[in-house]
């Protein structure tokens, strides 16, 4: 067994105090990998958390503010713990582990598993373990946020999971037809070519959890049915796990005719980010009408992600975060300016009240 791990504190001045967190891991096999190739993975902890890192053979020295040092220790704590149940570690691996360290989070979240044909998934955020989990526990999940949390991603990944554990019959996954600001007019091709380029992320998806000719032979035989948001009107769908994606852009009745086609033994997942809504002005989004009226109903649970969990390029979450900041600087504070027309301001001279 390892030894315990030796945290000191040791104040440098009254305005701020230095912690010194200590570790000498018994496994020099396990340290390397722990470490990383040219000790990478301690340099992605040491930028994340602004701490300077130290190792000596296989003991690790890391030392800066008290708080720094709390999550440095969740997170190679919890990625040592990985290594030896016999699980491999690579830089996304560290990153999660960083984002799972902070108050609230734990790296132990690390070893919830979502298992697919492919590839085991693990939740890469706080929020995404709170998703996974709420998924576990409700017949009805709403996953909201920016693009880049892995909300349908996760969604498709317990769809798959269960349809290869025998716990559903089918996975439906569909989304409104709806450009995003763009009028491409007519297409070419039968129905389902026509609507395929609307739902490709969903198919990226599949093929991401499942061998390319079990997808196709499951998309054959009915197992996995992609269909557009208005081929789901008059049908009760049962034995099933539902995803519906893209969900800002249903309208109030397209999303209450969706909901309520959940049948016996079936989950359904509603995924959307109410900052990209490309209904016409003046359409309220069916997505923020259902989250307003059935917040507080049993059954149904909630996941709110923010730029925080954004899990793609790091680039993605500044872009998020530098939308969000334009957004409150012109208090466009219609946070889902689609909700309600903008009613235009008379012309001529202002009010008392307006100044």
């Amino acid at each position: 067994m390892s030894r315990s791990v030796k945290t000191s504190t040791t104040p440098r001045s009254p305005a701020s105090a230095q912690a010194v967190y200590r570790r000498t891991f018994e496994d020099n096999t396990l340290a390397v990998q722990l470490f990383g190739a040219h000790n990478a993975h301690l340099a992605r902890v040491e930028e994340a958390l602004g701490v300077h890192v130290e190792n000596r053979g296989n003991t690790l020295s890391v030392r800066g503010s008290e708080d720094a040092i709390a999550r440095a220790a969740k997170v190679f704590e919890g990625l040592y713990r990985r290594l030896e149940r016999g699980k491999s570690i690579d830089s996304d691996d560290v990153d999660a582990a960083v984002r799972l360290s902070v108050p609230g989070g734990g790296v132990g979240d690390l070893n919830i598993e979502v298992r697919t044909k492919k590839r085991h998934i693990t939740p890469r955020s706080p929020t995404q373990a709170d998703y996974l989990r709420a998924i576990d526990a409700n017949e009805l999940v709403f996953g909201l946020g920016p693009a880049g949390t892995g909300k349908t991603y996760l969604a498709v990944a317990k769809a798959v999971e269960r349809l290869v554990g025998g716990e559903v019959d089918r996975i439906i996954l569909s989304r409104p037809a709806v450009e995003a600001g763009e009028q491409l007019g007519f297409l070419p091709g039968d129905m389902r070519e026509k609507v395929d380029p609307y739902l490709r992320p969903l198919y990226d998806a599949l093929y991401d959890m499942l061998p390319a000719e079990q997808v196709v032979k499951r998309l054959e035989n009915g197992e996995i049915e992609v269909a557009p948001l208005a081929f789901m009107r008059g049908r009760t769908l049962a034995n099933a796990f539902v995803i519906l994606d893209e969900a800002q852009n249903t309208s109030a009745v397209q999303m209450k005719m969706f909901l309520t086609r959940l049948g016996e033994n079936a989950r359904m997942v509603i995924t959307g980010d109410l900052s990209q809504v490309d209904l016409p002005r003046g359409v309220r989004s069916g997505l923020r009408d259902a989250c307003d009226t059935l917040d507080g109903v049993a059954g149904v649970g909630f996941a709110h992600f923010t730029a925080a969990d954004v899990v793609r390029h790091p680039l993605v979450t500044r872009i998020v975060n530098a939308y969000d900041a334009a957004e409150e600087k012109r208090h466009a504070g219609a946070r889902y300016a689609h909700e309600e027309p903008e009613k235009e301001r008379p012309r001529g001279r202002r009010n008392g009240a307006d100044g």
